[in-house]
């Protein structure tokens, strides 16, 4: 059992791993386009346009970005909230964001996260989540960056939420190698298409 542990792990850290580094290899200005037709693709979906408490992630490094988004959701009076890193804790806490430009740190491991004194926002009110992540699969799977903390805000906290997640073509395999804590998403939109999965659906 524990050798089997230990393989599936490997193949899950080699996964990641592969699919990171070729995402990493996107231009940023190919990244930009990429992320705006994902945002496209959002917005056609009567879930996302209709949904009043959204909670993104703050794109980091080579993920599909969402400022652009953020911004736009703000201007279309939605509700946005944004995580703020407990690491102590290994969770995630939902924080009321208005302003981008000056409600954004840098914070755990230099990811921008909302400042101090931002108010707290009760993620059992959450509408709809946006997911990052490193591979994704069109049955809902997905792996994170190996800290856990989107599974663990999902499952406990917002468990009424709906999922989304947002990736690259690129990140899309047959098959994501799965943990009894991983959780699946509702539905993943990349450049190129929409994936809709059972149970809620968008």
């Amino acid at each position: 059992m524990a050798a089997n542990k230990e393989g599936e792990a490997e193949e899950r850290g080699a996964l990641r791993k592969e699919i990171l580094a070729a995402r990493d290899r996107l231009p940023a200005g190919e990244r930009a386009a990429k992320s705006r037709a994902i945002a496209d693709r959002l917005w056609a979906l009567p879930a996302f346009a209709e949904a009043r408490k959204i909670f993104f992630y703050v794109n980091f490094r080579s993920e599909v970005e969402t400022l652009p988004l953020l911004r736009e959701c703000l201007a279309r009076g939605k509700e946005v909230s944004v995580p703020l890193t407990l690491a102590a804790e290994h969770r995630l806490r939902a924080h009321a964001l208005a302003d981008p430009d000056r409600d954004l740190v840098p914070g755990y491991c230099r990811i921008p996260e909302p400042a101090r004194g931002l108010p707290v926002v009760d993620p059992a009110s959450l509408d709809l989540v946006l997911v990052p992540g490193s591979v994704f699969d069109d049955q809902g799977g997905r792996l994170g960056y190996g800290g856990g903390y989107y599974d663990r805000f999902l499952s406990g906290e917002a468990p009424q939420a709906l999922r989304i997640g947002l990736a690259f073509d690129l990140q899309v395999v047959a098959r994501v190698p799965l943990a009894p804590h991983d959780q699946r998403l509702h539905a993943l939109v990349t450049e190129t298409r929409t994936i809709q999965m059972g149970g809620k659906r968008p």
